[in-house]
Order: structure tokens, then C-alpha cells, then sequence
């Protein structure tokens, strides 16, 4: 609409040169020109108007918002509408302790009580997206800063809210999941409800009091050295099983031995080792003994 404005200005002073002076009604036919030709421009390019990717255009006629959305790329429209886009792509919100990590400086934490009345502190993203189709509703309704106008106070709203049925321990460990499934139903449900949709909601951190940190490393601590106690009770009986069964085996290899060794047997076997000993050719053997009994035997170098 510059253009407009510019070639109506010229328009004027071409219609008004004869008043202004006599040297400048000789650009009176120019400055006609001109001011057609900006007029014309101006209004053949107030009525193409460009999307990018990923945005959704809406138009606003004299405060009304139209039904009609404006897709990416070049839109005909009403030279007179207002258009305002939208990005439909994904975005975050971030709330966290950490200074400058969110979107709000400082320690933008959410702060919950437990129903066991300790409090919580959460680190929390939150990835959605305005849902084309609703970005008139969303225009008349809420506006372009529905961030700080649905987004955030909502999502701080609901897990207060949510946070009060888990006692502090429980939403730090076994119950973690449980309450993200039901915060994550909960702010979906207002989201869908004013053009947006919740994609995914990011439990970053849970921080619970020093108090209660101290009470967990204590109680992990302890379950920690029993099931060493236990690991060692363990091996120890291990270990005396094992040297019972070896005993046993021992016990079980000399009660054979003495059933099955007799004395015939042992004078057998003492002639075998003689009869080796005697045809060495290293050897001297002689052999002492009385009959009846194993021959005593001397061995010694040649």
C-alpha cells in the first residue's frame, strides 16, 4: 500500500502544479504518469501476497477474520486484507532452573507440591505445533502470542495440578512414567482444544529436596552392602560345598583302595618293580627278605 500512497501523492501534485508555480507545471504530465503507474503497481502487488514454507497465512478484512488460509507460496487476495502468518512447524517451550536455557531468563523451574507436601522442582520441555486448519481460531481467539497465553501458563497449570496425586520419591523413580502419560493427556486435551497439538512432553529433571536426596543415597547405600553380604554369605557357602564334596571324594577313594588292595596284590606288585629294577643296566640290586614277606631291596649306583 506504499505505492498507493505514493502515486496518489504524485496524483495531487500533478493535478495542483499550475498552483505551486509556473516551472513546476512543466512536470505536470510526468508526475500524472507517475502517480498512475505507482498506484496501479501498488495495488497489482497488494493483491499477491507470498507464504513461506512451513506457515499459514490468515486474512483480516476491516477486524473480521476470513475462513480462507493461505498456504506457502504466492496467495491472490483482497488488496485491502491484513495478513498474518503462522508457523506450523514444530516449536518448544522450555522451562528449566538453568539460567538462559529456557525461554524466560532466570530460574523458570516449575515448582510442584507432592502429596506428601515436599516440594518438587521440574525441568520441563514441551514440542507442539498451531494446527493449520485452526489458525483462524486461534487468531480470533487467542492471538499471535498464544506462547505466553496458553502454552505456558497451561502447561505450568496442570502439572501443579496432576503433581499432588505422587508422593515426592514416587514421581522421582517408580511412578516418573505414570505421571508424564497423565500431564501429557491432560495439557493435550486443553491444547486440542484452542488449535494446537501437544507432540511430546519432555521430563528434563526432577529435583526433590536435600532432605529426601539424602534419605535415597542412605537407603541405596544400605541395599547396596547387603546385597554385598549376601554375595559373600554366598561364595562362603559355595566354597564349603566344594571342599565337602572333595572331601568326600577323597573319603570315598581311600574306602575303595583298602577294599580292593590285599596283601598277594602288593607282593605282586613289589616283584614287578624289583624285576624292572634288577635288569637296568644303571642299577645294583640286592635283595633281602625272609619267605612269606616282601623282599626288602637295596638299589644303589654301579
Amino acid at each position: 500500500m506504499t505505492l498507493v500512497f505514493l502515486g496518489i501523492v504524485l496524483l495531487i501534485l500533478g493535478f495542483n502544479a499550475a498552483k505551486i508555480s509556473y516551472r513546476f507545471e512543466q512536470f505536470r504530465g510526468g508526475l500524472l504518469f507517475g502517480g498512475v503507474v505507482l498506484i496501479g503497481l501498488g495495488l497489482a502487488l497488494s493483491t499477491v501476497v507470498q507464504i513461506g514454507a512451513g506457515e499459514v497465512g490468515v486474512q483480516t478484512l476491516f477486524g473480521k477474520v476470513q475462513p480462507r488460509i493461505l498456504t506457502s507460496g504466492l496467495n491472490v487476495v483482497n488488496p485491502l486484507v491484513e495478513v498474518t502468518e503462522f508457523d506450523t512447524r514444530t516449536q518448544n517451550y522450555t522451562m528449566s532452573a538453568q539460567h538462559n536455557e529456557g525461554q524466560q531468563a532466570g530460574d523458570d523451574a516449575i515448582r510442584v507440591l507432592s502429596a506428601d507436601g515436599l516440594e518438587v522442582v521440574i525441568d520441563l520441555t514441551v514440542l507442539y505445533r498451531v494446527v493449520p486448519t485452526e489458525t483462524p481460531k486461534v487468531l480470533s481467539t487467542i492471538g499471535e502470542a498464544y506462547q505466553d497465553a496458553i502454552v505456558r501458563p497451561v502447561t505450568r497449570t496442570r502439572i501443579r495440578d496432576n503433581a499432588v496425586y505422587y508422593d515426592a520419591v514416587a514421581l522421582y523413580s517408580t511412578k516418573r512414567d505414570e505421571f508424564q502419560a497423565r500431564i501429557f493427556k491432560s495439557i493435550s486435551d486443553d491444547f486440542k482444544s484452542r488449535g494446537l497439538l501437544l507432540e511430546q512432553l519432555l521430563i528434563r529433571n526432577i529435583q526433590l529436596p536435600q532432605s529426601v536426596k539424602r534419605s535415597i543415597e542412605s537407603k541405596i547405600s544400605a541395599e547396596q552392602d547387603a546385597q554385598k553380604m549376601q554375595f559373600v554369605v554366598q561364595k562362603e557357602r559355595q566354597e564349603a560345598e566344594r571342599k565337602r564334596v572333595e572331601a568326600q571324594g577323597i573319603a570315598d577313594y581311600q574306602k575303595i583302595i583298602n577294599q580292593e588292595i590285599t596283601d598277594k596284590l602288593l607282593q605282586y606288585e613289589s616283584i614287578k618293580a624289583n624285576k624292572e629294577i634288577a635288569t637296568s643296566p644303571n642299577s645294583k640290586v640286592i635283595i633281602m627278605g625272609s619267605r612269606g614277606t616282601a623282599p626288602q631291596v637295596l638299589i644303589g649306583d654301579k
